[in-house]
């Protein structure tokens, strides 16, 4: 249909092409600081203790309760953000809903890099600072769950059929670009001082620097218009066609125009009208990209690093080198994955880090912690990078059809972030537990996310739909074509 040949040749194609993509780099910007949120804790974790946890003077348990509650408390937030990012955008627009997403990483970066602020002297409230700090870090995990979900709809809400997979990827890449560039800014702020220096005045500057990219991200998305797909829904009718225009010349604009107010006005958006299994993949979807255990890895990346016997600046650095082969590989993905498809890669990455995982638990076990861990561990990032990171969101921007697409996407997302905050939360106690790591030497958690990455592959073989190259409007007819 006309629909998959858009933006591909003419004077006007061309200049479509231009805005999609600057459209596209906008967007990602809220990916940028989701990636950068993510990671820019792990390089804390260890002065939060000594500032606000160690002082308490609570049993292990109980610390690495606190201390795994805190460092994952954002993705509490995250959760709250991807429940409601749906409802947001449905009522107020993808472009609005991003706009509050960057006001609210904004605040939480200055604030959780100075919690005491206008509560009590800066360096000098010692464990009452835990609570304002816990605050700020569910108010930037709130603007991160937003921008989860908006970032990729958006993208996917202006880009055509046939390069959606590369540029939903751009914001994948955009993730691991802020992860990687916030490892390598924890191990430069590090290196400025010593633990002491690092534990009183280094952290703050790592929680405080994302203040820059959310300030760029807030100054340039009031230059970028609303998605057309949502203009329609609210009945903007000429600032949809005004946009189309722009992106895909007269002509196609009319036609894409008609495709859209036909999806959205013909058919119910009652949650289940499409059947339950559309959701269900979904949500198997998100789950299964968070039990496979990548945030654990990223998260306590250094502290993994350490439990194999590299001192603070050496784990910080062979952090640095997860980050780049994330990066490396997520390229991959954006490379092959309108070529190739989003199954293969999913079921080619789950392979990899079954193996990754199993191997890393195997040699953790036998206290063989020297380069054999850190290279298990960097193909298993390389592994998640070339699929699981980039294909599960080009997925969910993608299977559900229109008329129930903001609840259905909110409703998955939410899942995620629950399924990353277990994750993140379980993982410091199965690491710190006495028993099991007497039996495993700090494996267990692997051995667990090699099981998971196993499921993963089995279920997307069995219940995944392939999306390659169909519009947004066709995903209802695949879900009823194959009575799904």
């Amino acid at each position: 249909m006309a629909s998959d040949v858009r933006l591909k040749g003419g004077h006007d194609a061309h200049a479509g092409s231009g805005l999609v993509v600057m459209l596209t780099l906008v967007a990602t910007l809220g990916g940028l600081l989701f990636g950068y949120d993510t990671a820019v804790i792990s390089g804390a974790v260890k002065s939060i203790d000594a500032n606000f946890i160690d002082p308490l003077g609570l049993a292990d348990t109980a610390r690495d309760s606190l201390s795994g509650f805190t460092i994952s408390s954002a993705l509490i937030g995250c959760i709250f953000g991807g429940m409601i990012a749906g409802w947001m955008a449905d009522r107020f627009g993808r472009k609005r809903g991003l706009f509050l997403a960057a006001v609210l990483f904004l605040v939480s970066a200055i604030g959780s890099a100075l919690p005491e602020l206008g509560l009590g002297t800066v360096g000098r409230m010692g464990p009452a600072a835990l609570t304002p700090f816990i605050i700020y870090r569910v108010i930037c995990g709130v603007g991160v769950g937003i921008a989860s979900m908006l970032s990729p709809l958006y993208i996917a809400e202006i880009a055509p059929p046939h390069a959606r997979g590369r540029l939903i990827s751009f914001n994948q890449m955009a993730i691991v670009l802020g992860i990687a560039g916030v490892y390598f800014v924890n191990w430069a702020i590090a290196a400025q001082g010593d633990t002491a220096w690092l534990n009183s005045v280094g952290w703050r500057w790592m929680l405080g620097s994302e203040a820059l990219p959310a300030a760029l991200f807030l100054v340039l998305l009031a230059f970028v218009p609303d998605t057309p797909r949502w203009l329609i829904k609210v009945g903007r009718t000429a600032e949809a066609e005004a946009t189309l225009t722009r992106l895909m010349g007269p002509a196609e604009a009319a036609l894409t125009r008609r495709e859209i107010e036909g999806s959205l006005v013909q058919h119910t958006d009652r949650l289940l009208a499409y059947g339950v299994l559309v959701l269900a993949v979904g949500i198997m979807l998100s789950l299964f990209q968070q039990l496979v255990g990548i945030n654990a890895v990223l998260y306590y990346a250094p502290l993994m690093f350490e439990n194999m016997g590299a001192g603070t600046d050496s784990a910080l650095l062979q952090t640095v080198v997860v980050g780049a082969a994330n990066v490396v590989f997520t390229l991959v993905a954006m490379v092959t994955v309108d070529r190739l498809g989003r199954k293969p890669l999913l079921i080619a990455g789950s392979a990899v880090m079954a193996v990754a995982m199993l191997a890393l638990g195997f040699l953790l076990n036998l206290h063989q912690m020297g380069i054999g861990a850190l290279v298990a561990v960097v193909v298993y990032v390389a592994g998640f990078a070339f699929s699981w990171g980039p294909v599960v969101w080009v997925l969910l921007a993608e299977i559900f059809p229109n008329p129930i697409k903001g609840k259905a996407l909110s409703i998955a997302v939410a899942a995620q972030w629950i399924a990353n905050w277990v994750v993140s939360w379980s993982f410091k106690v199965l690491d710190g537990n006495a028993a099991l790591n007497a039996m495993f030497n700090h494996g267990f958690a692997y051995y667990l996310y090699g099981a998971f990455s196993i499921l993963a592959g089995l279920f997307v073989w069995r219940f995944v739909p392939e999306t390659k190259g169909r519009s947004l409007e066709e995903m209802e007819g695949v879900w009823k074509a194959t009575g799904r």
